[in-house]
């Protein structure tokens, strides 16, 4: 595969206590064949010195350690900026439960090298362990209900055959982002914390000018969701991710939509998540019950700061 020349690649990785998995992660890193590329770790906070523990086993890597977690968005915004100052042409955002295939970057890189304003790119993203079949294809957005619609979910790669097409959004799980796309558009919206701040990047480097695209022969294989899902009383997935999903549903809806199209899909999600909440009242899972309420509330009452630009 030839490479196009004075490219150079960050890859961030964010780590919250998810040491196994970005073991495995990094491992899969070093068999990347991409000349020129440097993995930051960010470790948000994580018990048992993670940071350092992986640091020992891959000496190649950038070690960053937050003193707090900052979520999603502000542990990925620390090693994009240390990605904006070291000077890479390219900043990747790759969740630590996935795991890539050797050739996945340079794919990756001829596609974004060929239009000028290409800013994002997104691989084809399948299951970990269930290598054929589809995790995210990318993503369209549904303007009139203000949804944020993954392709390809869940269906065989062999029926699917995504064309390299050009998307909506591009899932944080894995983005190829160019430094020209950054530098205007500005870094991950922190007020996010976690979910739906990459469909909010990606709504705002179109609002700039920027295509984003799939690539379909670059391929990355996900756990999918390793960091929030864990058995408790309520199930599996922590109300706190039912939390962060409607109050950022809200915030996406008040930052990106006007008009009928805001009023629409205030009117959509609140039915939408009044049917969660009773649901999960008949159920007797009350703490998601009020996380969902909380989302609600702060959703549409929080103040919602702009997103950082560097520098």
């Amino acid at each position: 595969m030839a490479f196009i020349p004075n490219s150079s690649v960050a890859i961030i990785l964010v780590n919250w206590n998810g040491f196994d998995f970005t073991k495995a992660c990094l491992n899969s890193l070093r068999k990347v064949n991409f000349p020129d590329y440097q993995v930051i770790l960010v470790d948000n906070a994580s018990s048992n010195s993670e940071g350092k523990r992986l640091l020992s086993t891959f000496p190649e890597i950038i070690l960053l350690e937050n003193k707090e977690n900052l979520g999603f968005a502000g542990g990925n915004n620390v090693g994009i900026i240390r990605a904006l100052e070291d000077g890479y042409s390219h900043i990747m955002l790759l969740n630590n439960d996935t795991e890539v295939g050797p050739d996945f970057l340079g794919e990756m890189m001829l596609k974004i090298q060929k239009e000028e304003k290409l800013g994002v790119i997104q691989p084809l993203i399948t299951f970990l362990n269930k290598r054929d079949i589809i995790w995210s294809a990318g993503g369209k957005w549904n303007n009139l209900f203000g949804r944020a619609i993954t392709l390809g979910d869940r269906r065989p790669v062999s029926e699917y055959q995504p064309e390299d097409s050009y998307l909506d959004w591009a899932t944080g799980c894995c983005m190829l982002v160019s430094r020209e796309a950054i530098l205007k558009a500005g870094l991950l919206n922190e007020s996010y914390f976690a979910y739906f701040e990459d469909v909010e990047w990606s709504l705002r480097f179109r609002q700039f000018g920027f295509t984003i695209a799939l690539a379909s022969k670059a391929l990355v294989f996900h756990e999918a969701g390793a960091s929030s899902k864990k058995e408790h009383s309520e199930g599996i997935l922590s109300p706190r991710v039912f939390y962060f999903h409607v109050r950022n549903q809200f915030f996406l809806i008040r930052q990106h939509l006007k008009g009928a199209a805001f009023l629409l899909s205030m009117m959509y999600h609140t039915f939408r998540f009044l049917a969660w909440m009773g649901y999960f009242c008949f159920r007797g899972r009350f703490q998601k019950l009020k996380a969902v309420g909380r989302g609600m509330k702060d959703g549409l009452g929080n103040r919602l700061e702009k997103a950082p630009i560097w520098p």
